[in-house]
C-alpha cells in the first residue's frame, strides 16, 4: 500500500467510519460550467477577452505577427534586461517562432536554462538575470493564465526569480479557461507524451495587500511580467 492510503485508512480508522470509495460514490458534476463558459468564441474573441482582463492581474498584454517578434523581444529586451537575459533551452520552440538567428545573434550573449546542470547552477543563473524570456502553452482568456510546464529546457525557477518576465504565446493557443488547458494535460502526461513534475499556471504578476491594506505588485516573483501573443501562429 502506498503511504497515501495507510494515511487514508488509519484516519477511517480512528473515525469509527468505513473509507468514502469514489467507485461507490462517483463524483457527478452539477452543471457543466467548467466546458461552456465562453465556449463557442472564435481565437479573436478570446485574444480580446485575454487583453480586456489583463490589467486586473498586471499584465503587460502584447501583440506581435512572427515577422516582428524579433523585434518585439529586442524592444523588451533593451527595456529590462541590463545586459543578463535567460532564455530556456527549447530548441523546437526557437524553430517554431523563427528566432533561431535571433537567439544566436544576441550581443551580449544571454545565459541559458541548462538541462541537467543541476539545482545550484540554474537557480544561480536565474536568481542573477534581469529578464527571462520564455515559452508558454497555452494563454487561458477567462482569467488571463499562462500555462508553462516544467521542462528540462526551462525548469520552475525559470518563470518566478528572474526580476523581469516574458512569455511568447500562439494566439492559436488561446483556450477559454484553465479547463480546457488540463483536457490537453492529463491525456498528455498519461500517454507519456508530457513529462514534467509540475504544470505552473500563472496568472500575472504576484501581488499582496496583506500590510495595512496597500497593494503591492512583484512580491513573490518578478516585478512585472509581459504576454506577448503572436497573431499568425
Amino acid at each position: 500500500m502506498t503511504d497515501r492510503e495507510v494515511f487514508l485508512d488509519y484516519l477511517a480508522a480512528k473515525s469509527g467510519r468505513p473509507r468514502h470509495q469514489l467507485k461507490d460514490h462517483p463524483m457527478t458534476p452539477v452543471n457543466d460550467l467548467p466546458e461552456s463558459t465562453l465556449s463557442g468564441h472564435t481565437q479573436d474573441e478570446l485574444l480580446e477577452i485575454a487583453r480586456k482582463n489583463a490589467p486586473a492581474v498586471h499584465v503587460d498584454f502584447q501583440t506581435t505577427d512572427k515577422a516582428g517578434l524579433p523585434a518585439a523581444l529586442d524592444k523588451f529586451i533593451a527595456a529590462k534586461a541590463d545586459g543578463k537575459l535567460l532564455l530556456p533551452t527549447y530548441d523546437e520552440n526557437y524553430q517554431a517562432f523563427g528566432l533561431e538567428a535571433w537567439r544566436d545573434g544576441l550581443d551580449p550573449k544571454p545565459s541559458f536554462w541548462i538541462p541537467g546542470a543541476g539545482r545550484e547552477v540554474n537557480i544561480d543563473t536565474a536568481n542573477h538575470s534581469e529578464a527571462a524570456i520564455g515559452f508558454a502553452d497555452f494563454l487561458c482568456a477567462e482569467s488571463c493564465t499562462i500555462t508553462a510546464p516544467t521542462t528540462p529546457g526551462q525548469g520552475r525557477a525559470f518563470h518566478f526569480l528572474p526580476v523581469h518576465y516574458l512569455s511568447i504565446i500562439r494566439k492559436s493557443k488561446i483556450v477559454p479557461r484553465t479547463r480546457q488547458a488540463m483536457d490537453y494535460y492529463e491525456p498528455a502526461m498519461k500517454s507519456g507524451k508530457l513529462k514534467t513534475s509540475n504544470i505552473n499556471f500563472i496568472t500575472g504578476t504576484s501581488s499582496t495587500g496583506d500590510i495595512e491594506m496597500v497593494l503591492v505588485v512583484g512580491v513573490h516573483g518578478p516585478l512585472d511580467m509581459t504576454y506577448l501573443v503572436v497573431e499568425d501562429m
